[in-house]
């Protein structure tokens, strides 16, 4: 199994040439990085004109490993082979390393890049990559894989360290600016300046924390910098005066974004806005961050969004990927993102849902407080529905999120999630209805797949001798993360020294709660009955949320030889079918077909256990069709795998019955000759007809765009209508 590193962006606020400068002083010898015992040239080439630089070293390393793995190995060092590109044009540093001790039974691959900042050209990038695949190592290969783990997390740390402080060498020295490359001219001084530089520049190639290499260029680079004209001086100072200005500006607003333009995430924004992750940590968000960027299409959820399901899944990547995309896919289901645009409350739920926001803890957290025991829970799901009720916890959760991100933005430190207080005064067992129950138990589920690592602490407070027995029903069902954080009082213990003031700030304490505070909540109570819904109305609890009422999204199950299909009727040439879909569960292949027969009525709808109304996939294409005669491929199949979110069009060339098609795709190879899988698929889905008179002007240039489905799929032809990347149908209203 091939392991994969990948650190955030590290920005060094100094130009590039003088971080290369501070970069070579390290050498030839460094006692802060004791690993590395030496190094010896293989082949050392520069281009006629100076600007590109390249070396090739084999580099040996002591290696931090027991004792007896390095006798079962008979070696006390490793090495390694590196190859170093320096372009002083373009201000790049490239730096690939591998192993050559043991490549046969491990293999190691490690890339660190220098560029320029794309936003500051005074700033310099660093980047690091790397790779760990362990074939076999006599039997260790999970103590060497730990090895490996320790030495990346040392490298990331020392090497920031060894930077830093060859900067501030430099400095002491007085040497503030190294002006950057110039064409070579083969006349006059200008020259002589030039090739002192490219000189002084010769032996910048290192890995950023293990490898290095001598330097015999280091005295002509420092004079080059002492001799620097005042002119390139007083741009320096000036570059460095509007530097401290934008360094002010950002403490007193804290900027929660990327601040490189590719969207890669840079250390200092993770450390501010995010909080403090190791650099395993950082690399697992890095990598899931990217895997979204290529799967879907730019609509990926906020930094802090993608570290919650992180977080909740112990930072494995594949776990927090599957909850991650389920969760993007509900969203989209109940348009989620909107939710708050337009929600408003009912009035029973203003009046008689005994819960709202109150201040901040002690650490920044927005507090909610639920006065659970005041809660008519009968009475409220008769009254408004289970769904109502559904709906307006997932928009106190939606709400929650906005408050925290505001909190780290206003505080300046990272706010990750809420503090909520849950009063159970006059808890009884009224409210152990078993439908109440029951909504609350489906609440739970939908609010840990969705909203994890959004609670920051709950305080149960007044906890009655009942609460043990409600306890037990729903203690299975909560997260045993989540459960850490709560506490418990009963009584009045809450009131102690040990009690809520310990985690809240006592002007802050409600007035109930004994406090001086005024709580801006409903009181509760009981609903009355001349509120309550018909049995008609009643909601009869579904088996999937149905709280979104609006959602344009269509789920189907697709099971195997029963492929789901959608038939759009198409008026006119050069109209656009469009669609956007995501696949919850399995793999599927993705076809779209133009039939040369009118279609109307599906030919069959198999059912499935679980699916909406039972059925669970629709065919149009009868067994007997073949592509040629009654059909022709508009879209060739691609295959889409589970978590992908698709979209895509294609501009029609005549009217006709076309048919968009999702089969499933079993990419498993069982050895037994029975199988194994379930052979089932999910999909949600969006398709709409977009007739031609929509669009001003000419359609090529709908033509001329490739389907962002290409880009996923494998071993499959690029449709020549190929269209939008994204549904046309939004841009237009």
């Amino acid at each position: 199994m091939v392991h994969k590193y990948q650190s955030p962006v590290r920005v060094y606020k100094y130009p590039f040439e003088f971080v290369m400068a501070a970069y070579e002083k390290r050498f030839p010898t460094c006692k802060m990085i004791p690993v590395f015992l030496g190094s010896d040239i293989i082949s050392d080439e520069t281009s006629e004109d100076g600007a590109i630089h390249v070396v090739q070293r084999r580099c040996k390393l002591d290696v931090d490993a027991p004792y007896i793995l390095k006798k079962l190995a008979s070696v006390d060092y490793v090495y390694f082979m590196q190859c170093n590109t320096l372009d002083r044009r373009n201000r790049t540093l490239k730096i690939e390393a591998y192993n050559e001790s043991f490549s046969s039974r491990v293999t190691v691959k490690e890339q660190c890049f220098y560029s320029v900042h794309p936003e500051n050209p005074d700033w310099t990038c660093f980047e690091q990559t790397a790779s760990l695949d362990i074939k076999s190592f006599f039997g260790f290969e999970s103590t060497l894989e730990k090895i490996a783990m320790k030495q990346y997390t040392l490298n990331i740390k020392k090497g920031k360290e060894v930077i830093e402080y060859y900067i501030n060498e430099l400095q002491k020295e007085n040497i503030t600016y190294i002006p950057p490359w110039t064409e070579t001219k083969k006349e006059g001084k200008s020259a002589e300046e030039c090739s002192g530089l490219a000189k002084g520049m010769k032996t910048l190639s290192c890995q950023d924390a293990d490898v290095c290499t001598t330097s015999d260029a280091a005295s002509s680079l420092y004079s080059q910098a002492e001799g620097t004209s005042k002119n390139a001086e007083d741009k320096r100072t000036q570059a460095e005066d509007t530097s401290i200005e934008a360094d002010k500006k950002n403490k007193k607003s804290v900027k929660l974004e990327c601040s490189v333009n590719s969207g890669k995430l840079e250390a200092e924004y993770i450390q501010r806005c995010l909080g403090h992750l190791t650099p395993l940590q950082e690399s697992q968000l890095v990598q899931l961050r990217q895997w979204l960027q290529e799967t879907h299409k730019g609509k990926i959820p906020k930094d802090a969004h993608i570290l919650r399901f992180l977080r909740a899944r112990q930072f494995n990547i594949e776990k927090a990927r599957e909850m991650l995309v389920h969760s993007l896919a509900w969203r989209k289901l109940h348009n989620i993102d909107h939710l708050l645009d337009n929600y408003r409350p009912s009035q029973v739920i203003q009046k008689y849902y005994p819960g709202g926001w109150h201040f901040s803890d002690n650490d920044g957290r927005p507090i909610y407080i639920l006065r659970l025991g005041q809660m008519d829970v009968k009475g409220l799901m008769k009254a408004v529905g289970e769904e109502t009720v559904l709906k307006h916890v997932i928009a106190v959760n939606e709400e929650g999120v906005q408050r925290a991100a505001a909190a780290t933005e206003q505080l300046g430190y990272p706010v990750s999630g809420c503090t909520w207080i849950m009063d159970l005064e006059n808890l009884s067992m009224r409210h152990l209805w078993r439908p109440g129950i029951k909504a609350l138990l489906r609440i739970i589920e939908i609010v840990q797949a969705n909203y994890p690592e959004t609670m920051g602490r709950l305080l149960i407070v007044r906890a009655p001798r009942v609460f043990p027995v409600l306890w037990t029903l729903v203690s299975p069902f909560i997260d045993d993360n989540t459960r850490t954080k709560f506490m418990i009082f009963g009584g009045n213990d809450y009131q102690g020294p040990e009690g809520i003031t310990e985690f809240i700030n006592k002007k802050y304490v409600p007035d109930f709660l004994g406090g001086d505070c005024f709580c801006h909540i409903p009181d509760g109570g009981v609903v009355p009955k001349s509120l309550y819904m018909k049995d008609d109305d009643a909601d009869k609890s579904p088996d999937e949320p149905t709280f979104a009422t609006d959602s344009i999204y269509q789920t189907t199950h697709v099971v195997k030889d029963y492929p789901h299909e959608v038939l759009i009727q198409v008026p006119q040439k050069n109209s656009v079918i469009t669609w956007d879909f995501d696949i919850l569960k399995g793999d599927i292949t993705f076809t779209v077909f133009r039939c040369m027969k009118q279609l109307h009525e599906p030919i069959h709808t198999h059912h499935v256990t679980g699916a909406t109304a039972g059925i669970g996939s629709v065919q149009y294409i009868e067994k007997s069709m073949a592509v040629g005669a009654e059909l022709s491929i508009v879209e060739p199949p691609h295959i889409c795998r589970d978590g992908d979110s698709i979209q895509g069009s294609i501009v029609t060339g005549q009217p006709g019955s076309y048919i968009l098609q999702w089969k499933h795709f079993d990419s498993a190879k069982p050895s037994f000759d029975f199988p194994l899988s379930s052979h089932k698929s999910k999909v949600m889905y969006y398709t709409e007809l977009l007739k031609s008179e929509a669009f001003k002007g000419s359609m090529s240039s709908l033509q001329s765009f490739q389907s962002s489905i290409s880009s996923l799929s494998i071993g499959t032809n690029q449709s020549s209508q190929s269209g939008l990347s994204s549904c046309p149908s939004r841009s237009l209203k």
